[in-house]
């Protein structure tokens, strides 16, 4: 239907009409919209919240989006830097940073040794009661398997070590060591308070959750071999992937640091036995052997098992730390020498391989002198630690989780070393990363090493760890959940 042409008067009036109630219409509508206590605009900005990346803005240029937006933005259905955002910025509430640090002093202010965690545990379980999150307990005497998120496949767990070490502490400050002789001199005190860190920011964002986070709160990791009393209990049930933090005063605060493959050495104890007949007062010396030749020649060869039998390029430690002997009369030789050391290794084919040849030059060089020997790696008493191995795959996740949580600045490859950490027992049954957070402050004087009577942290590191351990859980199973879902996807 065509309009008409002519401009006759009543056409002239309906138009005129029409327009009017057009006007007026639109006028109402917009004071309508327009009302002070309105909320349509906040609620349907509430109700679909955008999937966009922090890289993209439905905003004018040069206009930041408001803050709240930018919060109810992070849906996470596809990981995104607004999503490790928000895991920060609840890491970083004035709230939270100011309960972590006390978390921590309260653990610090009360070291109990290896599997003596009782009150460790319980500040714990309270902490997690207060989250509303559910736990097994006890595992390992005094340790606890917390669960956040749904309760279905994948699960991926944390841990943090809880005991403290046999050392009076020697740093003046006012949440000072009460137990006489004993310390949180290797930072375990704020291992545990990161890991409640992460429960509170993970439970807050549960919904998020593709799976389940298990949080292991492991007792006697210095002296016990914890880990393998947690895996003996069920620490590691259903789990298929652990990861875990330990603090570090050669990284700035606040800065991670880890590596692929060798972490830290495997560590073992030998104590080697040498022994002659006869009382050595009442034989003929010349007839019968000398355990303290024996043993001298021995501690000379076992040098060359890294001298001369190992890669260069391979690191290895034997070391010979104590010899004993008869007692201080200098007109008897002694019937038996005992001596002994440590080894280290970086793969457990080198670790056994050194484990071998430490047995076989000793006996060897025993019968030389015409003497018999013996050698104890302790293997009963749980002080032999494999090496810590990053998986690859696990150390890539967190590489890249954690260049997005906290900028590539402050992420850093680290060189191995040669010390132990139980930890690398969860890795021979799960793929795991080991990694640190930096606590180095020279102004705070935060620079003594682990298990230094003067050691101390810079607490502005609790909740970056906090906010790490979150974002390395949450994102692996949102990653899991999409490797999963294509996987269905291409069978179908």
């Amino acid at each position: 239907m065509k309009l008409p042409h002519k401009s006759s008067f009543y056409f002239q009036l309906l138009m005129i009409s029409i327009s009017l109630a057009i006007n007026y219409c639109s006028i109402s509508v917009s004071a309508s919209k327009s009302t002070d206590h309105d909320l349509s605009y906040f609620e349907s900005t509430l109700a679909k919240p955008s999937f966009k990346s922090k890289n993209q803005s439905s905003s004018p240029a040069g206009e930041k989006k408001p803050a709240a937006a930018a919060a109810f933005g992070a849906d996470c259905g596809t990981w995104s830097g607004a999503c490790s955002d928000e895991i920060l910025r609840i890491a970083k509430k004035p709230e939270n940073v100011k309960w972590i640090k006390s978390v921590r002093r309260r653990i610090h202010e009360n070291p109990e040794l290896a599997f003596e965690e009782h009150e460790t545990s319980r500040l714990i379980r309270r902490e997690l009661d207060e989250l509303d999150i559910s736990y097994r307990f006890p595992l390992a005497k005094t340790g606890i398997r917390a669960v956040v998120g749904t309760g279905a496949p994948p699960f991926v767990a944390v841990r943090a070590d809880m005991d403290a070490l046999p050392i009076q502490e020697a740093v003046e400050w006012e949440h000072k060591s009460k137990n006489a002789g004993k310390m949180h001199a290797c930072g375990h005190d704020a291992h545990v308070a990161m890991l409640l860190g992460a429960a509170r920011i993970l439970k807050a964002r549960e919904h998020h959750l593709k799976g389940t986070v298990i949080l292991v709160f492991q007792p006697a990791e210095e002296a016990g071999n914890g880990a393998k009393r947690m895996m003996e209990d069920g620490a590691l049930e259903n789990v298929e992937a652990i990861f875990a933090m330990h603090i570090s005063h050669l990284l700035p605060t606040g800065v991670i640091g880890s590596r692929s493959g060798p972490l830290l050495a495997g560590c073992g104890f030998f104590k080697a036995v040498i022994t002659t007949g006869g009382n050595g007062l009442h034989r003929n010396i010349h007839n019968s052997g000398d355990p303290l030749l024996a043993a001298s020649a021995s501690v000379i060869s076992l040098q060359g098992i890294v001298s001369r039998e190992s890669n260069p390029l391979d690191s290895q430690v034997v070391s010979v730390t104590f010899l004993k002997s008869g007692d201080d009369n200098l007109d008897t030789q002694p019937t038996s020498v005992e001596f002994g050391g440590t080894l280290r290794a970086f793969s457990n084919t080198s670790f056994h391989h050194i484990l071998r040849r430490i047995e076989e030059v000793i006996i060897a060089q025993a019968k030389v002198y015409r003497c018999s020997a013996t050698v104890d790696f302790f293997k009963s008493s749980d002080s032999m630690y494999p090496p810590m191995v990053n998986d690859d795959r696990m150390y890539e996740h967190l590489r890249k989780t954690t260049i997005d949580l906290v900028g590539p600045t402050n992420f850093r490859v680290v060189q191995p070393v040669m010390g132990a950490e139980d930890f690398s027992f969860y890795s021979e049954v799960v793929p795991a990363t080991f990694f640190y957070i930096g606590i180095k402050n020279e102004t705070l004087g935060s620079v003594h090493s682990a298990h230094s009577p003067h050691f101390m942290i810079d607490e502005n590191a609790l909740p970056v760890g906090a906010a790490t351990h979150a974002a390395v859980a949450e994102r692996y199973l949102h990653d899991r959940d999409i490797s999963i879902n294509g996987i269905l996807h291409r069978q179908e």
